[in-house]
């Protein structure tokens, strides 16, 4: 690398965070700053999951690689029960961790909050409530979605429920979307993650939370209402000069199940080490090397996950289920082969960015989606 520099970095989530420590163990400084008052403010210990299926290798060996320990809270699953649209139970089982289960927020133990304690011990600069909107000499935009594509709306609770995790996919409960139920430890995370008709969201999420209380006997204590957006966007450049974009500032989601930690953590890498390496124009190249296969198959997967529909799913679901080991299946159901490849071009027109669209027309409208609208768009220009 060339002569170490200081690098400023908009947004303390998982992205940031690891160009941070990325920066930091090449001997460099890193600042990075924070509109909100903490780490992990948009969330308040819900769970989520950094997805283990898309390389061989684990991704919690691949996150040590770049400086980043699992300190967090962190559960393997290697099982899980989902239903198809008529509720016919499928089970999913791998040898290997299907995905990791975390927390987010700004509680000891959450991913967050023990990136927060990493950088710190490294001697990163966090400098809260600061906003950047501008980066004259380049820098790093790690500032999370810059707009609703999608939206998220559900539960946080206690629960006696058994630990576990539980998806369906239905149009009624969740539109061109999924449900989800993750329990472990007495708390849960019920959720409806919709990629369509979002202003009924409310309607879904009340559907969802049923759906599970037949099905698992779901039962909810001190329950608390979210909802969240998130980007899905294969960018033609995450760069604009020399400033990089990394994480959902880029919109770099899976777009077919939404799992976006793992790849924003090594997007947030990938950027810090363009930029240390005083070459920024690389980092195009760089993400396009690493994280642009499993991208360019999301895409053409959600794609056709939008034109099954229900009878669809039930199709996917059963191969699923038939596989002996449900990680090395979805491996090659992310891989972009020939034939992906081909139909990439197609679908990458029909899966546009919902975030240029208008909010709901009514006065004071409180959904996740009008509330997401203008309100994630503050802190630079978004990638091209």
């Amino acid at each position: 690398m060339s002569a170490v520099r200081e690098v400023h970095i908009v947004g303390a989530g998982p992205a940031g965070l690891a160009a941070a420590l990325t920066v930091a163990r090449a001997g460099g400084r890193a600042i990075v700053h924070e509109q909100r008052a903490q780490v992990g403010a948009r969330f308040h210990g819900d769970f989520q999951g950094i997805e283990n299926w898309t390389t061989p290798a684990d991704a919690l060996e691949e996150l040590a690689r770049i400086g980043i320990e699992p300190t967090f809270e962190c559960r393997p699953f290697r099982e899980g029960i989902f239903y198809d649209p008529e509720g016919r139970e499928f089970s999913y089982r791998s040898p290997d961790p299907l995905f990791y289960l975390v927390r987010r927020g700004s509680a000891a133990g959450t991913l967050d909050r023990s990136l927060e304690e990493q950088a710190l011990a490294r001697g990163i600069s966090i400098r809260f409530r600061e906003p950047c909107a501008r980066l004259p000499e380049g820098g790093i935009v790690a500032g999370g979605p810059r707009g609703p594509d999608t939206i998220a709306v559900g539960y946080l609770f206690e629960t006696d429920l058994a630990d576990g995790i539980f998806g369906v996919l239905s149009d009624r409960l969740a539109p061109k979307g999924y449900g989800y139920l993750l329990v472990s430890g007495g708390r849960g995370t019920v959720a409806s993650c919709l990629f369509d008709d979002f202003h009924r969201e409310k309607l879904y999420r009340e559907r969802t939370v049923e759906f599970f209380r037949g099905k698992v006997g779901l039962s909810m204590r001190n329950a608390v209402p979210f909802g969240g957006a998130c980007n899905v966007l294969f960018p033609r450049s995450a760069r604009n000069g020399n400033v990089l974009f990394a994480g959902e500032a880029a919109g770099f989601q899976d777009a077919l199940w939404g799992f976006g930690i793992r790849l924003a953590m090594l997007s947030g890498h990938l950027a810090a080490r363009a930029i240390l390496e005083e070459a920024p124009e690389t980092y195009d190249l760089l993400w396009r090397r690493r994280l642009g296969g499993v991208l360019r198959a999301s895409i053409v997967n959600r794609f056709l996950y939008r034109r099954m529909g229900d009878r669809g799913y039930v199709h996917l679901m059963r191969r699923i289920a038939r596989a002996r080991d449900a990680r090395l299946w979805l491996r090659r159901h992310y891989r972009a082969g020939v034939w992906k490849s081909l139909l990439f071009p197609l679908a990458r027109r029909a899966v546009h960015s919902h975030r240029a669209e208008p909010a709901c027309p009514a006065d004071g409208c409180g959904c996740t989606w009008c509330r997401s609208h203008g309100a994630l768009r503050r802190e630079a220009p978004a990638a091209s």
